[in-house]
């Protein structure tokens, strides 16, 4: 079955303590509730364009532990494509541990596991092949990064769009490049795009897309969002909604976005949309309980 979109990233389960305050080195502070569920940045993205029921597969790498158990059955219940997924006979899944206080600041602590193990000739270049979108994040380990690379440099046809995060922005500049110019669309957080570039938000955008990205989409947290393609630009407001999480919001701005992309919405719809799924998000502990389905968004966008 051909894809609207495959989502390529690490594969974790979330492990989300609840507490009154983040403790910094030799302070303490108090648990107040804790949740565990499936996570990953592209993995949220995925579950967040199948409620929109967008066509999505996924391309990772889990253990056969009691947590690979967990995040091939929730893609499984959220009718995600599980096809691209390769199981290690060794190894553990990938594991976050994240803080969140009640502002809904978090702090988050990663063990990558064999999601860092993914290798170029264990990804079926059929699976992909035949998708509209790939759909990258980021993998703590050199491994999966240089397996990325690769896969895009054998895929002329499909569009490639790129959620960086703090570690591949982390990377500078000359290591990106090559992903990021075979990338359509990039949606970095204004702090990751300062760390990659070095200047403000919107003369980072212009100089990506001088490097030949189509469009380029600036999460700013409580400010919204700022849209470019080069031609048009919009700085989009955020919805006000009461903040309980903010686990996921990118990853789910990312979902709202694509679909747009998908529906061949404007520029300006998909930042709106963005915004729209990411407020839904944050109003709930965790990266998907709060993700919408079709029949949330408003008419106007579906």
């Amino acid at each position: 079955m051909n894809m609207d979109i495959i989502c390529f990233g690490a594969l974790n389960v979330d492990r989300l303590y609840r507490v009154n305050r983040i403790a910094k080195a030799e302070e303490e502070s108090i648990i107040l509730d804790f949740k565990e569920s499936p996570g990953g940045s592209a993995a949220n993205t995925a579950v967040g364009l199948a409620r929109l029921r967008v066509k999505t597969g996924y391309i990772g790498k889990v253990a056969r532990d009691r947590e690979g158990e967990l995040l091939l059955k929730a893609f499984k219940d959220e009718e995600v494509s599980t096809d691209g997924i390769v199981i290690s006979k060794t190894g553990r899944s990938g594991v976050i541990m994240g803080y969140v206080d009640p502002n809904g600041e978090r702090a988050l602590y990663l063990d990558p596991g064999v999601n860092d193990l993914i290798e170029f000739n264990e990804i079926n270049i059929e699976y992909v092949s035949n998708t509209r979108f790939l759909h990258l994040t980021s993998f703590a380990g050199k491994k999966p990064f240089e397996s990325q690379k690769k896969l895009v440099g054998e895929l002329s046809n499909v569009e490639v769009t790129l959620d960086p995060g703090e570690i591949y922005a982390r990377k500078g500049w000359d290591k990106l490049m090559p992903l990021i110019r075979r990338c359509f669309a990039v949606f970095p957080n204004e702090n990751e795009l300062k760390l990659l570039v070095g200047k403000d938000y919107k003369e980072s955008s212009e100089i990506l897309i001088d490097e030949g990205v189509s469009i380029v989409a600036v999460k700013l947290g409580k400010r919204g969002c700022y849209v470019t393609d080069g031609r048009e630009s919009h700085l989009i407001k955020p919805y006000k909604v009461n903040i309980v999480d903010s686990t996921g919001a990118g990853d789910a701005f990312c979902a709202g976005f694509l679909y747009g992309l998908i529906r061949n919405k404007t520029l300006k719809e998909c930042g709106l949309i963005g915004n729209f799924v990411a407020s839904r998000c944050i109003m709930k502990l965790g990266a998907r309980d709060g993700l919408p389905k079709l029949v949330d968004l408003p008419s106007s966008f579906r």
